[in-house]
């Protein structure tokens, strides 16, 4: 039996162990804390074809800059003579263009399309219970600019085979018929889906942990990396030694640090995000997630709650909530839900957490050139929890020599060498 140590064990790691231990691999998970608040816990819960279009995009360069001088706005770059910051931001404004956009598309929906596929799947495999519910996500819009710009979004996801639906707030309202809104209007994309992902993390981490063949190294933290021209031979702890046929670098916002030590770029940078929970007021329940979109804010019914998140600061990980980014998040909320008030939670019920965001929008599956044992995962930015079954059993195909389920090239782990 082959074996391949992962490290990382945040949700692209595990779903890359679930497919490596189900095609017959000995798996070794290797992770620096003890897997119990990973940045996919606090996630929005949705499963998104509908996001085709990457971070990096035409306009998105324009508003970056003026949001930086608003501290309540959903999107912030700290300025710092970082030199990896200076280098992802060059990166970043190269790629931002209508090019990558239609590049990119294609490739973001299959991915997308096969990940839901594969989240039914897996419930039905595993019988965990992860709260998934088939219901679409609405895109709510309040300004002519965005009215404009979502419909247009709306045809292009038509175009790519997408189901999407255009509603007057009337329709929309009708929806869901206790939830009173002020809007101009939405796109309900019945594509989309969402789930639990506190669940989806607890019940799949115990699936492992008592499946034979995989072990999981908890608060143990890779500080080398061995080789032996052009193979990983081994990696190291303080205190152990891991030895594996192939390895995985899966260890999100960290994996610069840990391709590193292997003499590899991976350029990403950490992208802080929040979220908090509220009870849900039956007479006025939610059933279709939301995304908020002048405020970039997602809304996501979650066992009995309501969870509220967004913003993305771009810098260095730190353990700082900064509230005037979790004050904009509430305040936008009324703007959309008028019968929604959240207060300012503490800071103690304040969730936050670390996306690895590359510098195009895309993430990093496949094969290093450098070691043909070493395969990458991560760069998933906000759509880690989508795409990490999808991801996962890439992985796995990649490491068996199979021929990947889609074509995986815009994705390259080279792709900035």
């Amino acid at each position: 039996m082959s074996k391949v140590v992962i490290i990382g064990g945040g949700i692209i790691g595990l779903f890359s162990a679930y497919y490596l231990h189900k095609s017959g691999w000995e798996v070794d998970i290797i992770d620096q804390g003890d897997l119990s608040d990973n940045c996919s816990y606090g996630n929005a819960g949705m499963i998104t074809p509908s996001h085709f279009v990457p971070l990096a995009a035409p306009g998105m360069v324009e508003q970056g800059i003026r949001w930086m001088f608003d501290s309540k706005s959903p999107f912030y770059v700290k300025p710092s003579l970082n030199t990896e910051l200076f280098g992802w931001g060059l990166k970043f404004l190269k790629s931002a263009t209508k090019k990558h956009v239609d590049r990119s598309a294609g490739a973001l929906r299959d991915i997308s399309v096969l990940s839901k596929t594969l989240f039914k799947e897996f419930e039905q495999d595993t019988n965990i219970d992860f709260g998934f519910e088939d219901r679409g996500i609405l895109m709510l819009f309040k300004t002519p600019k965005m009215v404009e710009e979502e419909q247009h979004l709306a045809e292009q996801a038509t175009n790519l085979g997408l189901d999407a639906q255009y509603l007057s707030p009337d329709e929309c309202c009708k929806l869901q018929p206790g939830v009173e809104m002020d809007i101009a209007g939405a796109v309900h994309y019945h594509c989309d889906a969402h789930l639990s992902p506190n669940k989806l993390m607890a019940g799949l981490i115990k699936y492992l942990d008592i499946a034979k063949g995989v072990k999981i190294y908890r608060n143990t933290e890779v500080i080398k990396i061995n080789h032996d021209s052009d193979k990983i031979t081994s990696v190291n702890s303080a205190h152990q030694e891991f030895r594996g046929d192939a390895y995985v670098v899966a260890g999100g916002a960290w994996s610069p640090g840990i391709a590193k030590l292997a003499g590899l770029r991976v350029p990403l940078m950490p992208g802080k995000g929040y979220s908090f929970m509220v009870p849900q007021d039956e007479s006025k329940r939610m059933t279709i997630p939301s995304i908020l979109c002048e405020a970039r804010v997602a809304v996501t019914p979650m066992n009995g709650c309501i969870r509220y998140g967004g913003t993305m600061e771009v810098g260095k990980i730190n353990d700082q909530i900064n509230m005037n980014r979790v004050k904009g998040i509430v305040e936008s909320v009324p703007k959309y839900f008028p019968n929604f008030k959240p207060e300012v939670p503490q800071k103690k019920d304040i969730w936050f957490g670390f996306r690895p965001v590359s510098p195009d929008g895309l993430p990093y599956i496949g094969l290093s050139n450098k070691y043909k044992n070493l395969a990458i995962a991560t760069g998933h930015a906000m759509i880690g929890l989508s795409l990490a079954p999808a991801t996962g059993i890439l992985i796995n195909e990649v490491l068996n020599g199979t021929k990947p389920t889609m074509n995986i090239d815009v994705f390259s782990p080279e792709r900035f060498q």
